[in-house]
């Protein structure tokens, strides 16, 4: 029997709930997210400023470059947060079987229920709309890959300037099919930069990979080359399961005297990170939000954070994105009595195909030896770099 999976996907989650705080927010080109004077980019944007080419992770003041009336909304997050506990308890009401992967997506398996697949999603979906007033499109398939993928083309069917509330089902046996003619860009964890890859090498459409024999996808996507051939053909043979209660990976460093040097800062923020990568690649897991956490000499603390367009394991995306928040809050001089890096939206790392190019796979491969060599000698065998000394603890969380 073929399993029934959901992959329920909150259309424009903040912008819907946006327009329950103000419902003259609806039918309105708007986005959430930072100010545009800073380097403020969009979280999300109403279907409506989609029409003018906004999109989310856009540099706000680019965004208002290419339309000017949107209206910038700077968001409730608290209540993001709330919103979506509460849809996931409905959900859960439905099955136990929820892998909850960000704030605004969740897999089911639904296989142990009688009703067909299609009619459980749209008694779902109804459900949440008809409770919170929030829009969902829903995926239905025999598989997490599948579903995911069939949320995707449902949503990018949808060319109005209303939620589309899409539910497209890929039935059983029809996968490899139903894959073929997409472009390469629709397989689930394929970006713009591995796109981009695979057409220099001719694979314009996700069934262009059936062409290739093994062992020239090897020479070109090294071990990720067996994963490519299986999800050409729509097979993917995870569980929908939780991450057993992980939901963020983090560490943080209390200095013995507080610190004020920019190089020994950044440098401990450099370790940190890798820390972190390392326990994330250590689970098999990757994140989407990278998290800074600063106190000062007065023992204020403030934490910051943003959420990429990717997930990662990464130490250089970590430290890189990490560093640069800690840096829009430090001032030269300024003295740090502790900092932390953590990494949040955990999920497993099934995604990384997404940075499938040479720099990432050359990357990957030497953390993957850095890591062997930490496990089998010690964290003190070998270091990418040096890092500051001067701390009093490590603090996992």
């Amino acid at each position: 029997m073929s399993r029934k999976i959901l992959h329920v996907d909150l259309d424009a989650f903040f912008c819907a709930v946006e327009e329950k705080f103000d419902p003259s927010l609806k039918g309105k080109a708007f986005a959430t997210g930072g100010s545009p004077e800073g380097r403020g980019v969009v979280t999300s944007c109403s279907y409506a400023a989609r029409q003018h080419g906004i999109h989310s992770a856009m540099p706000m003041i680019q965004a208002l470059r290419k339309y000017p009336e949107l209206l910038v909304v700077r968001g409730h997050y608290k209540d993001y947060t709330d919103f979506s506990r509460q849809v996931m308890a409905i959900i859960r009401e439905l099955t136990p079987l929820v892998e909850q992967i960000s704030i605004d997506e969740a897999f089911l398996d639904v296989t142990d229920l009688p009703q067909e697949a299609v009619e459980i999603a749209r008694d779902l979906q109804k459900k949440i709309y008809d409770t919170l007033g929030l829009p969902c499109s829903i995926g239905v398939a025999s598989n997490k890959l599948m579903a995911k993928i069939a949320t995707n083309i449902g949503k990018s069917r949808h060319t109005g300037s209303n939620y589309p509330m899409a539910i497209l089902y890929i039935p059983p046996g029809t996968e490899k099919d139903f894959l073929a003619p997409l472009p390469i860009n629709e397989m689930w964890g394929i970006g713009p930069k591995s796109a981009e890859r695979f057409r220099a090498l001719g694979i314009e459409k996700i069934g262009d990979i059936l062409k290739y024999p093994l062992p020239w996808l090897q020479q070109h996507f090294g071990k990720f080359a067996s994963d490519l051939l299986e999800r050409a053909q729509g097979i993917d043979n995870r569980l929908v399961e939780e991450y057993e209660g992980v939901k963020s990976v983090s560490n943080e460093v209390t200095f013995f005297e507080d610190l004020g040097d920019r190089q020994l800062l950044l440098r401990t923020i450099r370790g940190i990170s890798e820390k972190v990568g390392r326990r994330l690649r250590h689970k098999a897991l990757s994140g989407k939000t990278v998290r800074v956490k600063i106190r000062w000499p007065n023992f204020e603390t403030i934490t910051r954070q943003i959420t990429l367009p990717q997930p990662t394991d990464q130490d250089k995306v970590i430290y890189e994105t990490a560093s640069t928040l800690f840096l829009k809050e430090w001032k030269p001089g300024k003295k740090v009595r502790l900092i932390g890096v953590g990494v949040a939206q955990i999920g497993d790392d099934y995604q990384q195909l997404s940075l499938l190019d040479h720099s990432y796979e050359k990357e990957k491969n030497l953390l993957d030896a850095l890591d062997a060599l930490h496990e089998r000698f010690g964290k003190d065998a070998i270091q990418k770099g040096i890092q500051s000394d001067n701390y009093r603890s490590w603090k996992d969380a």
